[in-house]
């Protein structure tokens, strides 16, 4: 049998090879979606990412007979260790062919990393922080994933939990058909929650409008989602990075801010046209014709992926969300999008869950996060 071994990415060389490995893994996989390569290579570049401010990260490469077989990402979040108190080592970027052994090697690996920190467990796939990919895809293989969402094997799942792992989140995947959307329920509500709580929607056509509104958003973010057990809040740094990267290629349109009577943004929401077909023809590559595909999805595409939604708590459970969709219908209605895709949600989200209870939404995915604990 082939020794495997192991070896620390220490090169830009090798970096690009830790990118590049899922690309022959999921080759003529049809459901797997790729990176851009030279965005991903900058995820991990400490001199663009601002996140390695309170992290850091170490990416491995398993080889046998000379062949990339594995990689993973050993990841310490230090605001999450030292300031919340939470002993987490995370792992992400895990992709292995299907050999138990290599999954070992890089488990152990991880593991290592967390008992030279005195670390209580480790738990992956995770990223860095709330806005990076989450979990090992469990059910639902035969759907595409997204561009914000890891796809995987089946057999991860079994080389995780034959390794000790045990479930630690499970996330849901949903999506419903627009045209199921009730347009006169959503549109009375509406008026209804505006006048109740001096409430009105704020639409956008040009993204520079939006620019002025970013930090003020991601405050209302942190106050949504800080009670959930996954939270680490998002540094200004991070958010001028998330603004430069994201905010620019997103429809200006798709952007939802609901304000107060002293016009604070107390809702938001996030929408992005499905770009999942044209990042497979583009094959991780911008140039010559990916940004053609992309810009063509982003122009003409009829599905959507919800990305982010948060509600100030003051203001949940009173029907907000009403006005956001309201916007959003006659948004859709106007591009004739047809459906709606959403992004991982915790299934003991119960605030999230009451928000789409009336979009009679179809479960196609479910991910997990794994928890382990280090073994001293």
């Amino acid at each position: 049998m082939s020794e495997i071994t192991l070896k620390k990415v220490t090169s830009k060389k090798e970096l690009k090879a830790f990118v590049l490995f899922p690309f022959s893994l999921y080759k003529d996989n049809k459901y797997w979606v790729p990176p851009i390569i030279k965005d991903e290579i900058a995820n991990f570049d400490p001199k663009i990412n601002p996140v390695f401010q309170n992290a850091e990260a170490q990416f491995f490469l398993a080889y046998k007979n000379n062949q990339i077989v594995g990689r993973v990402a050993a990841i310490i979040n230090w605001f999450e260790v030292n300031q919340q108190q939470i002993k987490k080592m995370r792992f992400g970027w895990f992709d292995v062919i299907d050999d138990l052994e290599v999954s070992k090697i890089l488990i152990d690996k991880v593991q290592e990393i967390g008992k030279e920190h005195q670390l209580e467990y480790m738990e992956g796939p995770i990223g860095f922080n709330n806005l990076d990919k989450t979990g090992v895809l469990i059910d639902g293989f035969d759907h595409i994933g997204t561009m914000i969402t890891w796809y995987n094997h089946p057999y991860y799942k079994e080389h995780l939990e034959q390794l000790g792992f045990v479930k630690e989140k499970e996330y849901l995947e949903n999506k419903f058909k627009f045209d199921k959307v009730e347009a006169s329920y959503y549109s009375r509500i509406s008026d209804i929650i505006q006048k109740r709580f001096q409430l009105k929607p704020l639409n956008f056509t040009k993204t520079k409008d939006i620019l002025p509104y970013v930090d003020e958003m991601f405050a209302v973010f942190d106050k949504s989602y800080s009670k959930l057990s996954t939270f680490v809040p998002i540094s200004k740094a991070q958010i001028a990075y998330f603004k430069k990267k994201y905010i620019s290629f997103i429809n200006p349109e798709y952007i939802q801010f609901v304000l107060d009577k002293d016009d604070k943004i107390i809702a938001f929401a996030i929408v992005m046209p499905s770009f999942s077909e044209a990042l497979q023809k583009a094959k991780g590559k911008l140039f010559p014709f990916g940004i053609f595909h992309l810009l063509q999805a982003r122009k003409h595409s009829k599905d959507v992926t919800f990305y982010l939604i948060g509600v100030d708590p003051v203001y949940q459970n009173k029907g907000v969300h009403a006005i956001i969709f309201e916007e959003y219908r006659k948004t859709f209605l106007k591009k004739g999008i047809i459906n709606c895709i959403r992004t991982p949600e915790l299934e003991d989200n119960e605030a999230i869950r009451k928000i789409w209870e009336n979009f009679n939404p179809i479960t196609h995915k479910r991910r997990r996060t794994y928890r382990r604990n280090i073994r001293y």
